[in-house]
């Protein structure tokens, strides 16, 4: 077997990533097709193959390991697409998930109301029981009302249940009998358990998680055990992988039982492609993932090396929407990508995004209805799209449709159609500083200071325009840009995650009760990975506390130098790793105060042999003669003509000064005036000064 086949379907291409053992990669690109994931994905692997000069069957035949991610799980929360599902609560605790932590931006601000929780008031139920924060039972769970509510949800045909009861995670027993009357009255129905999916203090917070786990079960089982029959009836018989928010793969089986970490399991690969990368040019640990697709713009950060996790994952605006509760790689999206539409507000100001036309039916440009003016059809009308090149020539662009709709903002503003479509551009580049300030600037990383790793098939229009009011002077774009998540995953390792809570303070240590708590951590890790992926040496298991200074809010994931804390010189390390956490988000630290560790985390990944990567010296001396030149727009009120240059017609060592427009078959890369970029010895463009 030759080959490792990655797939990321997004909301509006489904991108492939095809490595060989000799570590060379070749990209397919197809619109997404909602209605059955597959078809897209077939065409994107037809695209990908026939680079390669075979079939799509052909290439599945000769692929050893296939890695899926999508949006779907994400798609279906934003539509509300999601299964009937009932909520089951300790009585007395029907509204944890209308209060959430606040629920609104301004709590004391009684003049709004709550927003609708996550699973509406209607279908909660109540149960009488109640355990202690000691574990010892408070109130006995009454099981004939119980036994009668589950026949209710039985009668009412809900479609899945989440159970969430107050400190369930101190002693699991009442939770696990209504796990089992749920098995008898409603066979076949998933149910979610918040002791065994996200057992952490905060009520909010476990509940939150389990009622979205829960209501993705049944449209996700479905939809992966689709997606694997449909590979083997097209010739693929070997394993499937499927990427997760943690940042790594699990197996159909396990995301199966845990759909809420298929949340954002495409952009969460897209900083695994960016450390490789930065990496693989010798510039640095410290990288900023830019990650610009047809829906959103996503960014995340990678620290000293290591992607950065959050338990603050809000699907929706901040305090006012659902809070995802797990621990996943932090990345942050904001509605402003290629697909992301233009439009003038009631104060005559012109505005991008967040709607998005998505796929279908996409921007103007594409030709399949749109009307609507987007970022896309912006860069259309200012020429850094060739309407014969799109996708290497496999999509023609209708480029009246472009003006068309690109007029519909111009007429307002009484501008000219290019001067309309580069401020939308200028606009959408504003937004997207601004996230990756939130990321880097506000949780203590310089973006001076780091390398910025640009993905997405819409990356390359502005990219540069991005790094330049960021003041960074590292810029990558991989040959791989437009498929940047589905090139993470090539990277990717397979990645599981335990959690428990245990409060604890450093100047009260319980080393006892610590200890155990590592120990079935990482007992029930070695369990998963000899069941689930066979006894594997090529592993390793990392030990983390979510820890705060002493009355503090939220946490910090610190860092365990072992899985036991033998002595207190081991306590004292755990202790200065958190403070050295704190001083670098934070700049602030405290040393006299003492660290209050919430929950304890243990994280197995399992080594794939990844394909081989290689470079050499960059020259920068060589100058690259452009294929034809087009009219492009770059402000001042006339358009220049501007050299336009084929990859294919490009070698390492190669200098492109800007104004220019460099053409890949799956994305462009747009060098402003006074840019230049020079293609490094992976085929990577990078930023002269990075050279």
């Amino acid at each position: 077997m030759r080959y490792r086949v990655s797939v990321d379907t997004g909301g509006t291409f489904t991108d492939v990533v095809v490595s060989d053992e000799k570590g060379n990669f070749t990209t397919g690109k197809s619109l997404t097709t909602p209605d059955r994931i597959f078809n897209g994905m077939r065409a994107a692997i037809a695209a990908a193959a026939s680079e390669l000069g075979m079939t799509g069957q052909a290439l599945l035949a000769d692929t050893a390991l296939l890695i899926y991610g999508t949006t779907r799980a994400t798609n279906a929360i934003v539509t509300k697409t999601v299964a009937k599902t009932a909520f089951l609560t300790t009585e007395g605790f029907p509204d944890t998930l209308l209060l959430k932590e606040g629920g609104k931006f301004n709590p004391h601000d009684f003049s709004k109301d709550y927003p609708e929780p996550y699973i509406a008031r209607r279908h909660t139920y109540e149960i009488e029981e109640r355990m202690t924060s000691a574990g010892t039972v408070s109130r006995p769970l009454n099981k004939v009302a119980a036994r009668q509510t589950v026949e209710t949800l039985k009668a009412k045909g809900y479609e899945a249940v989440a159970v969430c009861f107050l400190w369930s995670i101190a002693n699991a027993a009442h939770e696990e009998a209504i796990g089992a009357m749920i098995e008898e009255i409603m066979p076949g129905v998933p149910y979610t358990l918040s002791h065994r999916l996200n057992p952490i203090v905060r009520e909010y917070r476990r509940a939150s998680a389990t009622a979205i786990d829960a209501s993705l079960k049944p449209l996700m089982q479905k939809h992966l055990h689709e997606l694997e029959s449909d590979l083997r009836a097209e010739g693929y018989a070997n394993q499937i992988l499927i990427s997760t928010a943690s940042g790594g793969c699990s197996t159909i089986e396990a995301l199966s039982e845990k759909p809420i970490y298929m949340i954002g399991s495409g952009p969460s690969m897209a900083p695994i492609a960016g450390i490789t990368y930065s990496r693989l040019e010798s510039l640095g640990e410290d990288v900023i993932v830019c990650d610009t697709g047809g829906t959103t713009f996503d960014v995340g950060i990678i620290r000293d090396g290591r992607p950065t996790f959050s338990r603050d994952t809000w699907l929706g605006e901040r305090y006012t929407g659902d809070l995802l509760g797990i621990s996943a790689v932090d990345m942050r999206s904001i509605g402003a990508g290629g697909g992301s539409i233009a439009w003038i507000d009631d104060g005559g100001l012109m505005r991008v995004g967040p709607m998005s036309a998505g796929a279908v039916p996409g921007p103007a440009c594409y030709g399949r209805g749109g009307t609507l003016p987007t970022v896309s059809d912006a860069a259309a009308v200012l020429g850094y799209f060739d309407p014969e090149f799109f996708l290497g020539g496999r999509m023609k662009l209708d480029m009246e449709a472009a003006r068309k709709a690109i007029a519909t903002v111009a007429d307002r503003l009484n501008l000219s159609l290019e001067e309309t479509a580069f401020r939308i551009l200028g606009l959408a580049t504003n937004l997207m500083v601004r996230a990756v300030n939130d990321v880097t600037i506000n949780d203590g990383l310089n973006p001076r200071e780091s390398t910025i790793v640009a993905g997405g098939g819409a990356a390359g229009i502005n990219i540069l325009d991005i790094a330049r009011e960021l003041g960074c002077d590292r810029v990558i774009l991989p040959k791989t840009a437009s498929t940047l998540s589905a090139s993470g995953m090539q990277f990717a390792d397979i990645v599981a995650e335990e959690v428990a809570s245990f409060v604890t303070l450093s100047s009260n240590f319980d080393f006892e009760r610590v200890n155990q708590t590592l120990a079935d951590l990482k007992a029930r890790l070695e369990t998963f990975r000899k069941d689930k992926l066979g006894a594997s040496d090529r592993y390793r298991i990392d030990f983390f506390g979510e820890a705060r200074y002493l009355a503090q809010v939220w946490e910090l994931e610190t860092p365990l130098a072992s899985d036991r804390f033998a002595s207190q010189a081991d306590l004292e390390a755990y202790v200065n790793n958190f403070h050295d956490v704190h001083e670098r988000v934070f700049a602030v630290r405290d040393p006299k105060s003492p660290v209050e560790t919430v929950n304890w985390k243990a994280r197995l990944t399992v080594l794939i042999a990844n394909p081989e990567t290689s470079t050499g010296e960059t020259s920068g001396g060589k100058t690259a003669k452009p294929s034809h030149t087009r009219p492009c727009y770059f402000g001042g009120g006339a358009t220049a003509d501007t050299p336009i240059y084929r990859a294919s017609d490009l070698a390492p060592g190669h200098r492109i000064a800007g104004p220019a427009i460099i053409e890949e078959p799956t994305t462009t890369l747009v060098v402003g005036p006074g840019d230049t970029v020079i293609v490094s010895a992976a085929g990577s463009y990078l930023l002269a000064d990075a050279a």
